[in-house]
C-alpha cells in the first residue's frame, strides 16, 4: 500500500500517525491551526468531499463551506477548521483540557457510503479493517502521557542507595533520568533533551520499559536499545557492556529525513541526536567548554603572542541552547563578544545565568562598548537584539570589522530553528504557522545574506569560521551559492590538530549528586596534569562561573599522550576510581564523552570536513570505534546517525565506564580509555596527518600499514 506524504511538508516537520483510505496510506503532518494556534495532525487525503465527510458521520457540524475535499476530525466540543492547504483530514495532537482530550487515546469512526466501502487505519504499524482510528497523544510528538515514574524521579536519583542490581546498571538509570531532569532537558515532558527533537527514549511507554529493564538487569546481562526502546536482553558476561544502544540508523538509500519521518510516524524510530539518546548530556557545561577550547585554539593559531583573545572582538549570532555558550567562552578567553539574537528573552536568560553581561537594541552602542573594552584589554560581552544577518550588514555599512566572525544560529533547521530577517519573533512564528513554504524561502534567503555577510567581513580582514550549524551547506544546497564554503568549519580550522593527538571532550558525573565529589575530581585533574595551564584555567573558571545542571559533572579535553604506559584519560579515570575506593569520593562516578571526539564520528560538514585524504564520508571509523570499545569493556556503547547536522549527514558513537572503586572498573578504564582516544590517533594517521603519525610513534600506537611500509 503506497504512502502519501503532504507535498507542502518541510523536510524536518514531524510526521505523526497514518490512516488508509481507498488503498492508499496517508502520513499525518504535525502542525497548528493558524487562527487558534492549536496543535493538529493534517492528512492530505485525495477523495470527494461527501465520502470524506461521511467518514465521520458521528461528528456534528463538520464545516464544509469553502473547503472542497476536506473533512475535519475533532471532538464535538471543538469546531476546528482545515489547515493551510486543501484536501486534509485534521485532528488534535495534544491533550487540551478544554477539548476533553487529556484522557483520550483514540478516536474511532466508521466509514459509510453508497458503495459500502470500508476505510482502514494504520495505528502503531498494524492495519485494522472496518474503522478509521487516529491516535491523539498527550504530547506534540506522539510520545504519550508523561510517565508517573518520571514525575516521581524529576531527575536522577542521588546518594549511595541503589535500586538496580549493581552500580553499572544504576549508572545507566541515573544518566537516563539525568537527561530528562527539568534542569537539563529542553522539553522533558516530550522526552526531548536538546537539539530540536533529540530524545532520551522513544515514548513514555518505552521509558517505563527502560526503567523496569535496567532495574532487573543482571551483572552478566546486556540490554539492547533500538532507537530509544528496549528490544532484548541477553546473557553475556561480567566484562561485557550492560547496555548497547543504536539510534536513528538507516541504510544509505533510505537514510533521509523523509524516510525517517515515515518511520517516526508509526513509532518505529527515534532521533537520538548525540548525547540525548546515549544518556550522556550534562547541560550547557559541555557546550561552554567545547566553545572555550575552540576559541583558545583560534587564539593560539592567529594570536600566538597574545593573552588568549584579549583585546579582540568576536561577532557572532545565536544565544539559544548551544549558542548561548559563546559570550562566556569568549570572555573566559579574555575577549570581547558581540552576539546578535532575535529573541530578547534568550538574551535576558543568558544575562541571568551569567553567560552574557549586557543587552542592547542599538548595534552602534554595542560596538562602542565593545571597542572600549577591547582597548582596555577587558573581557566583555553584549547581546544585541537583532537578526544576525542584519547585524553583519550594518557592520559593513558602518565599516566596522570584528577580529573574528562566526555563527551559532540554528541554521541546520530552516523552518523551526532559523529566523528570517524582517520579522519580530512573534511575527515570524505566525508566518511559520500560516505559510511554512514562505517562511522557509525567506529563511533561506536570510541565510544567504548571512553567509555573504561573513564572507565580506572575511574579505575585509576578519577571521571567519562556521561553528557546525551547517549554514554553508544550507546555502550551497538551496541557494546555489558557490562561495559558501570559502570559509572553513571549526574542526578543520582549529580542532583537528587536537583530534590527531586523540584529544576530545572527556566528561564525568558524580552519581552521588554531591558537588564535593566533583570538587575532588577537579583537584585530581590539577594534580595529574600540573603543566597544562589552559586546562587549569578551564577548571578554575568552571568552578567559578559554571553552575551544575542535574548531576554534578565536569568536562575537560584529554587525549592519548602516555605516561607510564597510561593515556591522559586512563590516568584520570584510574585516579578517580582510587578516590571512590578510598571513600574520598562518596559514590561511583560515570565517565563518558561527547560524540564529537577524535575517532568516533564521520560527519563531512563538521568533524570530518576536508580530511587530508578525502575520506570525509567514510563511516568505517566510528563503527570500528564502537566495536573496539565493546571489546574493551565499556559499560554502555551507542551508535547514532544524524546528530548535529541531520539524518543522513553523520554517523557517531559514544561510551560510558562506571568507576565504582573495583578492580574490574580499573581494568575497564585502563582498556577503554586507551582504545577510545587511540582511535583518533590511528584514524588521522591513516589519513596522512603528520601530527597523528608523530603521536602514534611517540606513544607506540600500532598503525600496521604505515609500520609495514616504513620497514620495507
Amino acid at each position: 500500500m503506497p504512502l502519501r506524504v503532504p507535498k507542502w511538508r518541510h523536510k524536518q516537520t514531524p510526521l505523526v500517525g497514518q490512516i488508509a483510505f481507498d488503498g492508499v496510506r496517508y502520513a499525518g503532518l504535525q502542525t497548528r491551526l493558524c487562527d487558534q494556534n492549536l496543535p493538529v495532525i493534517c492528512f492530505e487525503v485525495l477523495g470527494d468531499a461527501d465520502s470524506l465527510t461521511d467518514l465521520f458521520d458521528d461528528r456534528p457540524n463538520i464545516p464544509t463551506a469553502d473547503m472542497e475535499e476536506v473533512a475535519v476530525v475533532g471532538t464535538p466540543q471543538f469546531d476546528a477548521r482545515a489547515g493551510p492547504v486543501g484536501r486534509h483530514l485534521v485532528g488534535p495532537v495534544t491533550g487540551h483540557p478544554e477539548h476533553h482530550l487529556v484522557h483520550s487515546n483514540q478516536y474511532t469512526y466508521t466509514y459509510k457510503n453508497s458503495s459500502e466501502r470500508r476505510v482502514s487505519a494504520i495505528t502503531g504499524g498494524r492495519e485494522q479493517e472496518g474503522m478509521a482510528q487516529q491516535s491523539a497523544p498527550d504530547t506534540d510528538h506522539n510520545v504519550g502521557t508523561p510517565s508517573e515514574q518520571w514525575r516521581e524521579y524529576q531527575g536522577a536519583s542521588t546518594g549511595t542507595d541503589i535500586e538496580c542490581e549493581g552500580w553499572r546498571q544504576e549508572a545507566a538509570l541515573r544518566m537516563l533520568n539525568n537527561n530528562l531532569d527539568p534542569e537539563v532537558a529542553e522539553k522533558p515532558e516530550e522526552l526531548v533533551v536538546y537539539g530540536g527533537t533529540g530524545r532520551a527514549a522513544r515514548s513514555w511507554d518505552a521509558y517505563d520499559a527502560l526503567v523496569d529493564e535496567l532495574r532487573e538487569l543482571g551483572d552478566t546481562e546486556t540490554l539492547l536499545v533500538q532507537s530509544g526502546k528496549p528490544v532484548g536482553r541477553f546473557e553475556t558476561h561480567e566484562k561485557a557492556p550492560r547496555v548497547l544502544i543504536a539510534n536513528s540508523n538507516l541504510v544509505g538509500k533510505w537514510d533521509t529525513w523523509e524516510h525517517f519521518h515515515e518511520l517516526e510516524a508509526t513509532g518505529q524510530i527515534m532521533y537520538g541526536q548525540m548525547t540525548a539518546g546515549s544518556w550522556a548530556y550534562i547541560g550547557t557545561q559541555g557546550i561552554i567548554q567545547g566553545t572555550y577550547e575552540t576559541l583558545a585554539a583560534l587564539a593560539r593559531q592567529h594570536y600566538p603572542e597574545n593573552d588568549g583573545l584579549r583585546g579582540k572582538i568576536v561577532a557572532t549570532g545565536g544565544l539559544g541552547g548551544m549558542g548561548g555558550a559563546q559570550p562566556l567562552a569568549v570572555t573566559m578567553n579574555h575577549g570581547v563578544c558581540i552576539a546578535a539574537e532575535v529573541d530578547a528573552d534568550r538574551i535576558d536568560r543568558r544575562i541571568e545565568t551569567g553567560y552574557c553581561q549586557e543587552r542592547t537594541d542599538d548595534l552602534a552602542e554595542a560596538i562602542e562598548r565593545a571597542q572600549m573594552a577591547a582597548e582596555n584589554g577587558e573581557p566583555y560581552s553584549v547581546g544585541v537584539h537583532m537578526n544576525a544577518a542584519d547585524m553583519l550588514a550594518e557592520m559593513r555599512e558602518m565599516e566596522f570589522v570584528p577580529d573574528v566572525v562566526t555563527d551559532q544560529t540554528s541554521a541546520h533547521d530552516e523552518l523551526e530553528g532559523y529566523y528570517p530577517a524582517g520579522y519580530t519573533v512573534e511575527e515570524a512564528d505566525r508566518l511559520r504557522e500560516r505559510d511554512p513554504e514562505t517562511y522557509v524561502a525567506e529563511s533561506l534567503d536570510t541565510m544567504e545574506r548571512h553567509v555573504e555577510g561573513i564572507l565580506e567581513l572575511q574579505d575585509r580582514g576578519a577571521i571567519a569560521f562556521e561553528y557546525g550549524n551547517n549554514i554553508r551547506g544550507q546555502v550551497e544546497d538551496h541557494r546555489d551559492l558557490d562561495s559558501a564554503f570559502d570559509f572553513p568549519g571549526f574542526v578543520p580550522a582549529y580542532i583537528r590538530p587536537l583530534f590527531c593527538e586523540g584529544k576530545g571532550p572527556f566528561r564525568w558525573a558524580a552519581l552521588s549528586g554531591d558537588p564535593a565529589d566533583i570538587q575532588r575530581t577537579d583537584e585530581a585533574v590539577k594534580e595529574l596534569f600540573p603543566g597544562k595551564d589552559d586546562l587549569h584555567r578551564w577548571i578554575d573558571l568552571a568552578q567559578e562561573r559554571v553552575s551544575f545542571q542535574g548531576l554534578p559533572s565536569r568536562v575537560c579535553w584529554l587525549g592519548y599522550a602516555t605516561e607510564d604506559g597510561l593515556t591522559e584519560r586512563a590516568r584520570l579515570a584510574l585516579r578517580i576510581n582510587e578516590l571512590v575506593a578510598d571513600g574520598a569520593i562518596s559514590a561511583p562516578v560515570v565517565v563518558t564523552r561527547d560524540h564529537l571526539d577524535a575517532g568516533s564520528v564521520a560527519s563531512p560538514h563538521r568533524e570530518t570536513e576536508a580530511m587530508k585524504d578525502g575520506t570525509d564520508a567514510v563511516a568505517d571509523w566510528p563503527i570500528l570505534n564502537a566495536l573496539l570499545n565493546c571489546a574493551a569493556g565499556a559499560d554502555i556503547v551507542s551508535v547514532h546517525d544524524g546528530g548535529g547536522v541531520g539524518i543522513g549527514n553523520s554517523l557517531h558513537t559514544n561510551n560510558h565506564v562506571v568507576l565504582d572503586g573495583s578492580d574490574l572498573a580499573a581494568e575497564k578504564a585502563r582498556r577503554v580509555f586507551t582504545t577510545d582516544p587511540g582511535m583518533g590517533v590511528i584514524r588521522h594517521a591513516d589519513a596522512g596527518y603528520e601530527v597523528a603519525q608523530d603521536a602514534a610513534d611517540e606513544n607506540d600506537v600500532a598503525v600496521p600499514m604505515r609500520d609495514r611500509n616504513r620497514d620495507r
